[in-house]
């Protein structure tokens, strides 16, 4: 339904708005104006508004300030969720601030705000105190049969001596230890300098391995429920996606009361929420439940369950890799085995007398929790296989192998997942029906509609939940300011990279831009090839994903106009690159999702049982967003201008083309290669010019 807005109630947010774009010395644009009225009226009248801004509409300033200002005058919080840090970092670290300081006089106090993470980003006090080996890749300790030992428990010095590997995790074991003294909030970002993964993941949880605060002996002192109470008494708490998904499920959530909800980067929810809700077993969960059962089991009872999840490990190791449209012969028999074994030791565990202490009682309920999510997921994979009707399950089931099929000596296990194949029905009682939402985003109209988005959101046809729909545009003069070249002329990529004729109009695009080039790439694998390539056939510098940091990558790519960036799908949204430094981004192929992944298979039988086109709603609709996203990296100001080149013919040839063309900004479009080359050289000779 589109949005309609009253214009009695602007007036409010019109001066709140006035007031930070004069505070951050920036211009008042028309669609940031429409967005933030809209806003403001939704959260007024509690319904769920879908509104797409286009960049350079200002879209964090349309919806922070009514947000802020709703914040304060109904004093609660209001959450921001985004999916990717970069956004979160902008909007704490520059947004926020700004507007604070912008609005306090006007609304009669400073606004407060926070960021709030994840569990695993915080110092576990229970991990501390009891610390466990659970990880899978977890050594033993260098020496002693603790992880903090620095001998073994003779006080003699171990046999063996240490390796390197062993002697900076000790090290780093050992900064941790002092820290944990010293520290404040529990933030693994206030260490410095920083620890590997590896050494942290012995001091926090997961979500899923949290005890909860009412369950782990050092719940009232949690650094990251502590966090959680912290951020109740702020006005906007900035969050991701992920948290948000486990607030809805109600997995031990560290977010507190709310009832208003701005979904940042809305586009990627669904993927998040599916996630959370994933669930996989194997032979590793099960030794590590059984690990932390230890002595608390029977000897027959642990080994009935280490038989069980060996015997469900060897069975996947066997079966066919991939999306299971069917149950092998002996699946239901396996997982059966296993669920019963795992229900029965959780039952031994239940009826055991209260422990004496501390230790023995978080021991105890990180294995009861183990065993609960081995149950859970048995159980539903269970229940997929008894509903014979493949488009009309709920849930997927799939396998994934290991690099090696000799994953007992080295290599992980092989996983047995299952996933909701919509999560339309969860958002729609936990988040829709429950709160006051704005979603939004530069890409919610794959194919040019918001239909195929609201159909994942759980909102189309929904008479339950009120919600409206709005496209506010973009300020840019797209046709005026980029040109979108599609190479035509080249054949339908593969799926062995780049052709060497692909390469050759690569070379003459970044040659003709002299360097200035954001290559987006289907795969690593495409973006290291073509990095190869190209730094043998180019003079200017070409960074790839993964030598460095992203951010450090950027940060030298924008500095350095001559420089080129390839990379992968973190660089296809987030990177806000203005200026002479990104006049050509490269579009290797149009991105769509792997014909084999088992969501995009079971989402296709369920688009099509219910008369939909599978291909458009689930592949298509897909490649859309990402595509939007992708081009959405050249433009990042008004005074941008550049080039988008697609080196896949099909966004020319193929019938599905117009779908694609629909969601994408408005580009002059060209396949005639002389032609491009020529304004990007011109915007290159205006460059170079301009710096002289």
């Amino acid at each position: 339904m589109p949005y309609a807005c009253s214009v009695a109630k602007a007036e409010p947010v019109n001066k709140l708005l006035d007031l930070a774009v004069g505070h951050l010395g920036g211009a008042k644009r028309e669609p940031q104006v429409v967005m933030a009225n809209a806003v403001a009226e939704t959260l007024l009248g509690k319904k769920v508004l879908a509104v797409q801004a286009g960049p350079g509409t200002g879209k964090s300033l349309a919806y922070l300030v009514p947000a802020i200002a709703h914040a304060v005058r109904a004093g609660e919080p209001v959450v921001v969720s985004t999916a990717t840090i970069a956004l979160q970092r902008q909007l704490v670290d520059r947004d926020l601030p700004a507007l604070s300081a912008a609005l306090a006089k006007h609304l009669g106090r400073e606004p407060t705000f926070s960021l709030l993470k994840g569990r695993g980003n915080y110092l576990c006090l229970h991990k501390l105190t009891a610390p466990t080996l659970d990880e899978p890749d977890a050594e033993a300790p260098p020496a002693g049969g603790g992880l903090f030992d620095a001998e073994p428990p003779s006080g003699k010095k171990a046999a063996q001596p240490k390796t390197s590997a062993q002697s900076n995790l000790g090290a780093e074991v050992a900064r941790i230890t002092a820290w944990s003294d010293q520290t404040t909030t529990g933030d693994r970002e206030e260490l410095r300098p920083g620890v590997s993964d590896r050494a942290w993941r012995q001091f926090s949880v997961t979500q899923g391995e949290c005890l909860g605060m009412s369950r782990c002996p050092k719940g009232t002192v949690c650094w990251a429920e502590k966090s959680k109470a912290a951020s109740a008494k702020v006005d906007v708490i900035v969050t991701n996606h992920a948290m948000l998904a486990i607030d809805l499920s109600g997995q031990n959530s560290l977010l507190p009361e709310h009832t208003v909800v701005v979904v940042d980067e809305a586009h990627e929810l669904v993927d998040n929420v599916t996630s959370v809700a994933a669930g996989a077993t194997g032979s590793g969960p099960v030794a590590i439940a059984a690990r932390r059962c230890g002595k608390l089991l029977p000897d027959e009872l642990r080994a009935r369950l280490e038989t069980a999840g060996d015997a469900l490990g060897s069975f996947i190791a066997e079966a066919p890799e991939g999306f299971w449209r069917q149950a092998p012969d002996g699946a239901v028999g396996a997982v059966t085995v296993l669920r019963d074994s795992a229900a029965t030791a959780l039952t031994s565990l239940s009826a055991l007398p209260k422990a004496d202490n501390a230790v023995e009682t978080a021991t105890r309920l990180s294995a009861m929790t183990s065993l609960e999510d081995i149950v859970g997921v048995c159980d539903r994979v269970l229940k997929v296989f008894a509903q014979e009707d493949l488009a009309a399950r709920h849930e997927a089931v799939w396998t994934t192998a290991p690099p090696s099929k000799d994953w007992r000596e080295k290599e992980p296990p092989n996983l047995l997942h299952v996933a909701p194949v919509t999560v339309g029905g969860l958002l729609r009682e936990r988040l829709f029906g429950e709160k006051t939402v704005v979603l939004t985003s530069a890409t919610l109209t794959p194919g040019g509609q918001f239909d195929d988005l609201a159909g994942d959101w759980g909102l189309a046809g929904a008479a339950s939940v009120s919600w409206s729909s709005l496209d506010v545009g973009s300020p840019f003069a797209h046709k005026e300011s980029g040109i979108c070249y599609i190479a035509k002329h080249l054949a339908p990529p593969g799926r062995d990279g780049a052709s060497p004729e692909q390469q050759d109009v690569l070379r003459e695009l970044i040659e003709a831009a002299g360097g200035r080039t954001l290559g987006l790439f289907s795969s690593l694998r495409a973006a290291q090839a073509a990095t190869e390539a190209m730094r043998e056939a180019l003079d200017t510098p070409v960074l790839c994903q993964g030598e460095d940091t992203t951010g450090a990558l950027i940060e030298t790519f924008a500095g350095d106009p001559a420089t080129s960036l390839f990379g992968t799908l973190s660089l296809w949204q987030g990177v806000d690159v203005p200026g002479p430094s990104l006049s050509l981004v490269v579009i290797d192929r149009i991105p769509f999702p792997r014909p084999d992944d088992p969501l995009t298979i079971a989402r296709t039988h369920a688009a099509q049982a219910k008369g939909r086109n599978g291909f458009l709603s689930v592949s298509a609709s897909h490649a859309a967003v990402l595509l939007a996203q992708g081009f959405g990296r050249l433009l990042r100001s008004v005074s941008d201008r550049g080039v988008v080149a697609v080196l896949d013919s099909r966004l020319a040839t193929a019938r599905y083309a117009g779908y694609l063309k629909a969601s994408l900004p408005p580009f002059w479009e060209t396949t005639d290669l002389a032609v491009t080359k020529a304004a990007l050289g011109r915007l290159r000779e205006q460059a170079e010019k301009g710096n002289r």
